[in-house]
């Protein structure tokens, strides 16, 4: 498996990709896509996808953006056929020594309150609660809920 920046021809596959990951694990508390084509261009416009290539297949993806000394990262999303085989902890690694070798000296995430595997998953990994945010109400939660904002100190 190989890392790389995602480019323009990948929006397609990139929006499969996470919409198809996080319809399995948030559907519970949302119906919908998570995301669209224009919304992954507009993203990749401001930061980028780190694309996790098997072969020419994408087996995840995460997307960064640089924010001075801070980093922000968001949408991880693995394959479901691939899920819980260290991929998505690959993509975190590797999106921080991105950041770090930016010059950043945090990242900062925010998730689902309701995703309790997500805090999980972020804690084991060095990251710390900071916060919460209101969830936006347009997107018609089936349960209430709310962001928990987290972050963790680079190298």
């Amino acid at each position: 498996m190989e890392f790389r920046i995602g480019e323009s021809p990948d929006v397609v596959a990139l929006t499969t990709l996470i919409n198809a990951a996080f319809r399995k694990a948030e559907s519970f508390f949302i119906d919908g896509d998570r995301i669209d084509c224009e919304a992954v261009r507009s993203l990749m416009a401001k930061g980028k996808f780190v694309v996790a290539d098997e072969d020419g297949i994408f087996a995840g993806c995460v997307y960064v953006e640089l924010r001075g000394e801070r980093a922000y990262l968001g949408l991880l999303s693995v394959d479901t056929s691939l899920q819980r085989a260290g991929i998505g902890s690959a993509l975190v690694k590797e999106a921080e020594e991105i950041c770090t070798n930016a010059g950043c000296r945090y990242m900062d995430l925010r998730t689902v309150n309701l995703r309790t595997d997500n805090r999980t998953f972020y804690s084991r990994r060095g990251y710390v609660e900071i916060g919460t945010e209101p969830f936006p109400g347009e997107l018609n939660p089936k349960l209430p809920c709310h962001f928990v904002n987290m972050t963790k100190r680079l190298r």
